[in-house]
């Protein structure tokens, strides 16, 4: 893992958030590195904003920061943490950080955008640029080569202007963008689908998990959610829309649901998925965060967890094996972790040696529902 990104005579301290040791990922990839040399030699105003979209660990904040009024927009709490320790860290200037749904600075001279491989994202933040560039403001993508696709490029096209591409270095290619006022159109709203068969209804805005219908892990966690008056404080740790969140307060209405995930989209969905479902929506308490910290030690009854196996676009299985250790650390004596997951990533493993024991309570063929006990 390289610790330290030097370029064009300069250097900066890049580590990921949050810092583990024998840290083998590093904290900026080729298409930052192709944006930053692309970029260094721009003759920017100090006083128009700057606007960088879906920086990963900040380092293209970093690079930027001195250069003009820095505005990072990202729907992830890790990410837009990571960029805090960066930059303070290189002793660099604070930058604005906004989630994907407030609304951007006016007027922006310049905007970077690392692709993100969900479409629905990416068309969420083309059109808000759509609405919000002026004509001699520069706009430049970048991502892997092999993760640009046509389709990207048609998106392109279609919701903010005319498209071209680069050469690729490093396996990573630029995308150049010209916005084209005419193609602004109202902002879209959060796709919403029913799920008959638990009475709910669901809304999921642009970047939440399975956006347009129930994903299979989550539709058969729902069938093995626990129902017991003795359970209080109930974990949704990962919650995405709310959906496990939702069941979970339906089932046991005396229970207070502290609902948790990483992505802003995914808070908000939960908190107007409350408000659709439930009669008390103030039920379930929904929080950005990074897994569990800062909670209070020894108060939770039960742990819902349906773990992600990737941060960014690095597969990883550390969010996993953080997820569960924080659990144990907020579960009261004899509290319960429930948690589901693909049969081959060997949950129960990671459950046992924290906990002692693991035990499955249901499996089908693609899925295992796996359960501990503190």
């Amino acid at each position: 893992m390289k610790p330290a990104l030097t370029l064009l005579d300069r250097t900066l301290h890049l580590a990921r958030y949050p810092q583990r040791k024998n840290e083998t990922l590093q904290a900026w990839d080729a298409a930052d590195e192709y944006l930053i040399n692309h970029s260094h030699d721009m003759v920017l105003d100090p006083q128009r904003p700057i606007l960088i979209f879906n920086d990963s660990f900040g380092a293209l904040s970093c690079w930027f920061a001195e250069k003009g009024p820095v505005t990072s927009v990202s729907d992830s709490y890790i990410a837009q943490q990571g960029c805090r320790q960066n930059l303070a860290a290189n002793a660099l200037p604070d930058v604005t950080q906004f989630d994907c749904l407030a609304e951007l600075p006016a007027n922006p001279q310049l905007v970077l955008i690392k692709l993100p491989k969900n479409n629905r994202l990416l068309t969420w933040q083309l059109q808000q640029l759509c609405h919000l560039v002026p004509d001699d403001c520069i706009i430049i993508g970048a991502g892997k080569a092999k993760e640009i696709h046509t389709s990207t490029l048609k998106l392109c096209e279609k919701y903010l202007g005319e498209t071209k591409t680069s050469l690729a270095v490093k396996k990573a290619r630029l995308v150049f963008i010209k916005a084209d006022k005419t193609l602004a159109k109202p902002m879209p709203a959060p796709k919403t689908w029913d799920v008959p068969e638990h009475g709910l209804t669901l809304t999921n805005h642009a970047n939440v998990f399975s956006g347009e219908s129930l994903d299979i892990g989550g539709r058969f966690l729902l069938e093995h959610i626990p129902q017991n008056p003795s359970l209080n404080n109930i974990i949704d740790l990962g919650c995405g829309n709310g959906v496990i969140s939702l069941k979970a307060a339906q089932l046991n209405p005396q229970a207070k649901i502290t609902s948790v995930d990483e992505s802003y989209m995914a808070v908000a969905s939960c908190q107007e998925n409350a408000k659709l479902n439930l009669d008390n929506p103030e039920q379930i308490h929904a929080i950005v965060n990074n897994c569990l910290d800062g909670l209070e030690a020894d108060w939770a009854d039960l742990v819902l967890c349906n773990p992600p196996f990737h941060q960014q676009n690095a597969i990883t299985d550390h969010i996993a094996w953080q997820m569960f250790c924080d659990a144990q650390q907020v579960l009261r004596p004899r509290g319960q972790l429930i948690v589901i997951g693909n049969r081959q990533l060997g949950y129960d493993e990671k459950m046992k040696r924290i906990f002692g024991n693991v035990k499955k309570i249901a499996q089908n063929s693609k899925f295992i529902i796996y359960l501990s006990g503190k």
